[in-house]
């Protein structure tokens, strides 16, 4: 399948991301949100991107300047209509989700693929809402999306294999390396990392060490880039709890039950460094 015409739905961090990524590999990009404020800003995140690689010697300012021109903002899904494939990137709700993708079936031609970035919601489920569940897979960038090289390609019950080899091949166009996995809670990835990031909450709330020393024990003794409540406020404190539930409600097992900590920071609006606080305090 030859794809030339990306929508993303949504604007924020990661959907300007994998807009970016997906402009610069020579795509047409739609980039829908609800409101211009929001696609504003998401252009005003790849602009800065951008003129940070001019600075850099990366790319010349004809380059930057073709690669946002690429990148069309809008309000109306209407306006991609006759989109290839959807990159979902809206708030990991799944309630939000599902009404996204009923409304993506609708509008777009029926050859489109219907893709979603969820980092541990079930593909099958956001299939099972549309009239071509074999056109419907997980592609979950990691953030930031314009450094990050992975992409877990989260392969639904009933994902053709045409689907996951066209999106496989859009992934690689876009600099990424791929894995390919199943569709249960939390993929690979966010089945590993949030358990660890759930403990060394864990070892905080239970007055085993302070919030630096734990990062320092990963960072020092494990050699881990960053500590782990350092990623945590960078991921955001209430996308790691949605996650940790998702992955307690899906398993059914108690290990991966969010620490109490986790939660009073949530619901004190404490989210980490989009907030300005988390676990730790930012400018």
């Amino acid at each position: 399948m030859d794809i030339r015409r990306v929508l993303v739905a949504g604007a924020g961090q990661m959907g300007s991301g994998i807009a970016q990524v997906a402009a610069q590999a020579g795509l047409d990009v739609v980039l829908y949100d609800v409101a211009d404020a929001y696609t504003e800003r998401g252009l005003g995140v790849i602009r800065r991107n951008l003129a940070r690689g001019v600075e850099k010697g990366r790319m010349t300012q004809t380059e930057m300047d073709e690669v946002l021109g690429r990148v069309h903002p809008t309000t109306d899904l209407r306006e991609a209509g006759d989109a290839d494939i959807a990159i979902e990137a809206v708030t990991e709700n799944l309630d939000v989700k599902l009404d996204l993708f009923r409304r993506l079936d609708e509008i777009l031609p029926d050859r489109a693929i219907l893709a979603s970035n969820t980092s541990s919601l079930p593909i099958t489920r956001l299939a099972a809402v549309t009239k071509r569940p074999e056109q419907v897979i997980g592609m979950h960038f990691m953030n930031p999306v314009p450094v990050m090289k992975l992409v877990e390609v989260i392969r639904g019950l009933a994902t053709a294999d045409r689907v996951y080899e066209a999106v496989r091949t859009l992934a690689e166009r876009m600099g990424k390396t791929t894995v390919e996995v199943r569709d249960f809670p939390g993929f690979v990835s966010n089945r590993v990392l949030m358990p660890m990031i759930n403990e060394a909450i864990y070892c905080v709330y239970e007055g085993i060490a302070s919030v630096e020393d734990v990062d320092q024990v990963m960072k020092l003794g494990m050699n881990h880039p960053m500590g782990p409540l350092t990623l945590a406020d960078f991921i955001g404190l209430d996308t790691c709890l949605a996650i940790l539930e998702v992955l307690h409600e899906g398993f059914g097992d108690p290990k991966y039950r969010p620490c109490p900590l986790l939660r009073q920071y949530v619901q004190a609006g404490w989210l980490g460094k989009k907030t300005g606080r988390g676990f730790y305090t930012y400018a």
